[in-house]
């Protein structure tokens, strides 16, 4: 199963995004593909609140279409939001102790382990910050495109 990081989900929303193109077309073949995919919890909240924040965007997307876009990734039927469960904390201790993760990196370690614990495959991402957790296997979609 692929994982989806929330830079992706937010060029993928954001027509003003340099990206955009690229990353609605990616975010929309998983959407309709039949094979499952998957986001972190932590990465919708990481959307919601980068796309309504009116520092970062101007005009901010409204909270409504910020659940609006989560809606329509969820009614595809076929994607996993991703949580914490039994096990899961052991993950994070490894690979957060591993790669000496502090600080706002823990942020990018609890989605790593998220992604391991529940058995992604691969995690798409254009953040190389998760090169450092090389566990997972991470991989930038939006390259050679």
């Amino acid at each position: 199963m692929i994982a989806v990081d929330s830079n992706l989900l937010i060029y993928s929303h954001r027509a003003d995004s340099e990206l955009f193109a690229a990353s609605s077309e990616l975010v929309d073949s998983l959407r309709h593909q039949s094979a499952q995919w998957a986001i972190p919890w932590p990465c919708v909240h990481e959307f919601i609140s980068i796309v309504t924040h009116p520092k970062i965007y101007n005009p901010a997307t409204s909270i409504d279409q910020a659940l609006l876009a989560v809606d329509s990734w969820l009614a595809g039927g076929n994607v996993h939001l991703l949580s914490e469960s039994p096990g899961y904390f052991e993950k994070l201790r490894k690979i957060a102790v591993t790669a000496k993760s502090s600080g706002s990196s823990i942020h990018d370690a609890r989605i790593a382990a998220l992604c391991l614990h529940h058995g992604v495959r691969e995690l798409w991402t254009a953040d190389r910050d998760f090169l450092s957790f090389p566990q997972l296997k991470v991989r930038n979609p939006l390259i050679n495109l």
